[in-house]
């Protein structure tokens, strides 16, 4: 089975190198949406993927935000017939080895859609309540209850990523995923991953503030 491992990166000079590196070690097939990054991510990746001859590259003149960029390398890794697809964040907070962990419920029918599901335990304070609000506002506005909707690494098989619809631009798409889930009647597994934690991760993702103005959109949404 053909696997694309789609990489959304918005300013990601720092760490967009090495996350593209082990890819590439692994074996695994790569499209970069470069979300109208204002560093050097864009010459970064296309030179390595010059010097390799491996993977590809998508770019947003604009940023767009993370959910039109994970519909931009979606729908790339389809027009590449890819069998399956996973979503994997550019900051260096993922484990590759992972990969195989969300992929093998996908190879073997198990699921339309795995999710990786970090230990809340083990999260630091600040990103354990912006998490667990999310999961609290996915649950009440989705209709679904899953461990971690935050997550970044996904895999999702042909169907389901044929399947999905994603509006939301920015971390909202998170949510909306779970959302679609359900809406398209999907099967979703949870597997546990690890999480590097360090100065710069800690920067990126969902914290309280983030979950906060998600919240106020989807009710405006709502009430629309």
């Amino acid at each position: 089975m053909r696997t694309f491992v789609v990489v959304p990166a918005y300013n990601e000079e720092k760490t967009i190198e090495k996350v593209l590196h082990d890819l590439s070690i692994m074996g695994f097939e790569f499209v970069v949406v470069d979300d109208g990054s204002m560093d050097g991510t864009n010459n970064i990746v296309k030179k390595f993927i010059e010097e390799n001859n491996h993977g590809f590259i998508c770019r947003h003149l604009l940023n767009r935000g993370l959910g039109a960029a994970i519909k931009t390398g979606i729908e790339a890794s389809l027009e590449e017939n890819a069998d399956v697809i996973v979503t994997f964040d550019a900051d260096g907070q993922h484990d590759p080895n992972d990969i195989y962990t969300v992929i093998n419920p996908i190879i073997h029918q198990e699921a339309d859609v795995c999710i990786g599901t970090r230990d809340f335990d083990d999260m630091p304070r600040s990103k354990k309540y912006g998490n667990s609000v999310m999961n609290l506002i996915t649950m009440i506005f989705y209709g679904i209850k899953v461990g971690d909707s935050q997550s970044g690494l996904r895999a999702f098989n042909k169907k389901a990523a044929k399947a999905i619809i994603i509006n939301s631009r920015d971390y909202g798409v998170s949510s909306e995923i779970i959302g679609e889930i359900k809406r398209q009647n999907l099967e979703l597994k949870e597997v546990p991953m690890k999480t590097i934690y360090t100065d710069y991760t800690m920067k990126k993702g969902t914290n309280l503030f983030e979950g906060l103005k998600i919240l106020s959109k989807l009710i405006f949404k709502l009430f629309k």
